[in-house]
């Protein structure tokens, strides 16, 4: 590549030294060929830009060495790591807890500078008084959102039991001892005091509990073995109980386990994991290199993460002799050992001068043997006799209840059934019921009435006036003065005509007023054509 580059290089230079020989020979012709002159220059000047430009083109493209070695990477912000969970039923609400107060530049001076004793006493919680107004605030807040969370879990907990009742949050909240629940809505000296006390002792017991569980674990296990070994014939439990002893001296086979937190052990680690010479061995910098969060002591879960190496001795997931519930309590009582060598001021912490003093002592260069779990059964036979008693009673009692729940739900079975009887029968009435007014209703009879009558029922006829009651049959439709016609023109129609109210005298009528002027005269009805008589009060 740098040959070609020279070449044309070299070219070019060639080129410039003909044309400025040229113009020497044309010197004479410049004023008839200024233009022939001109050109030649230009193509120079051309030529070498487009040289210039591949030289740095090429200049790019040509990858240079570099020794990543010395270069500066750009630093990336990496996370500290997350604490493990402790196992608390309020450790959101801890850690939470501290990672504020940490944040405040005096109280984490004196959280470091504090022993185990005084925290535990409750000096530490009287610096709480002399934390910023920002972490106060951001320390209430937490509060508040943990005792609605605890309110949450107890309206939970009573709606789960359907009892009924009204619930007492106040008297409930009693049970929960690491914070103040008379002043729920301020963080206060009181609840980092509690909180304090509190997480000391549950992480104490916290241990006890889990052998307790990891005890009642193995005793179901056996227990549930000779369950099995009940519904099996004699051949086939002969051979169940063969297959169980080997897989026992499977698992009992396995590599010396070095004695937790001595020096083999931790060599193992230096060399295997650090991948350093075992002869270069310091105990300084193996503490600051299994320091992982660097705050400059080695807490539960950093111990136990030193003790994966021995546990995969004795622990192969694929292995159907090895059970990882044992392999975690094998951890925990690695951890426990160590901590109890180790840890002087039971602050559940190791410092780096703990951990330098324990490398000196006699334990740490010269160790006894380790027992394992299976070297060590987690239970007696006693134990054994009395849980299997309580399975046994447990057992009865869910029986009673489950039988209790057969009843009950027999009972509303039962209930169901009559209800729905009792719908059928319903419907069936109504049914009925609609089937009787429909046969049940009649139409209104017809009353005929001649002319523009209005039939009026019997029960809504007026009182007759007087005199009509003694005038016949027939004679009634028409007013006492008509009474007296003669009974041709007893039947005439008299329009506009009313009789008067009683107590009035009638106005004398002449002979035309019969026949209104402008009116033709009506015609009479013959005295022989027959007109049925009708009622009082009628309407011609």
């Amino acid at each position: 590549m740098m040959m070609m580059m020279m070449m044309i290089i070299a070219q070019s230079l060639g080129v410039g030294r003909n044309e400025r020989a040229t113009e020497n020979k044309q010197t004479t012709k410049l004023a008839h060929s200024h233009s022939v002159f001109k050109m030649p220059s230009m193509k120079g000047l051309f030529t070498g830009c487009l040289i210039l430009s591949c030289l740095l083109r090429c200049l790019e493209t040509v990858p240079i060495s570099m020794d990543k070695t010395k270069v500066k990477l750009p630093e990336e912000n990496v996370e500290p790591p997350q604490s493990v969970d402790t196992g608390l039923h309020y450790d959101r609400y801890l850690r939470e807890v501290i990672d504020y107060l940490e944040k405040d530049q005096h109280f984490r001076e004196k959280l470091h500078n504090t022993d185990m004793e005084d925290i535990k006493q409750g000096k530490l919680a009287k610096e709480l008084d002399f934390v910023s107004h920002h972490v106060r605030t951001k320390l209430d807040e937490l509060k508040r959102q943990e005792v609605s969370r605890l309110r949450t879990l107890i309206k939970a907990k009573q709606d789960m039991e359907g009892n009924g009742m009204a619930v007492d949050h106040q008297a409930l909240l009693k049970q929960f001892e690491y914070l103040n629940h008379m002043n729920p809505h301020t963080f206060e000296v009181e609840d980092l005091d509690r909180l304090i006390k509190s997480a000391t002792s549950d992480l104490e017991n916290f241990d006890k509990e889990r052998h307790e569980e990891f005890k009642r674990y193995e005793m179901m296990k056996e227990h549930e073995r000779r369950e099995h070994l009940k519904t099996l014939d004699e051949e086939a439990r002969a051979k169940e109980e063969e297959h169980y002893q080997e897989l026992r001296r499977r698992h009992a086979d396995h590599p010396k386990v070095n004695h937790p937190g001595s020096q083999d052990q931790l060599k193992e680690v230096w060399e295997e994991k650090d991948g350093l010479d075992p002869d270069d061995f310091d105990p300084k910098t193996f503490f600051n290199l299994h320091d992982s969060n660097g705050d400059g002591f080695f807490d539960e879960q950093e111990l136990e993460a030193l003790f994966t190496k021995e546990l995969e001795k004795i622990y192969d997931p694929t292995n159907e002799e090895d059970d990882m519930v044992e392999m975690e309590e094998e951890r925990l009582r690695m951890r426990e050992h160590v901590m109890n060598e180790v840890d002087t001021n039971k602050d559940r912490l190791v410092s780096l001068d703990e951990f330098l003093i324990a490398t000196k002592k006699k334990e740490f260069l010269e160790p006894d043997s380790w027992e394992t779990l299976e070297q060590s059964q987690p239970y007696t036979e006693e134990e054994m006799r009395e849980f299997e008693a309580q399975l046994a009673q447990q057992e009865a009692e869910l029986n009673m209840k489950a039988n209790d729940l057969i009843t009950q739900r027999e009972e509303l079975e039962r209930q169901q059934q009559q209800l729905n009887a009792q719908k059928l029968e319903l419907q069936q009435a109504v049914e009925h019921m609609e089937k009787l007014k429909k046969t049940q209703r009649v139409e209104p009879p017809e009353s005929h009435v001649e002319g523009n009558a209005i039939p009026l029922p019997d029960d809504q006829g007026h009182p007759l006036p007087p005199g009509y009651a003694d005038l016949p049959p027939g004679d009634q439709d028409l007013p006492p003065q008509y009474a007296h016609l003669p009974p041709d023109q007893a039947h005439l129609p008299h329009q506009g005509l009313h009789p008067a109210p009683p107590g009035h005298q009638q106005l004398p009528h002449a002979e035309g007023d019969l026949h209104p002027q402008g009116q033709e005269e009506q015609h009479l009805p013959h005295p022989e054509e027959h007109h049925e008589p009708q009622e009082h009060n009628a309407i011609p």
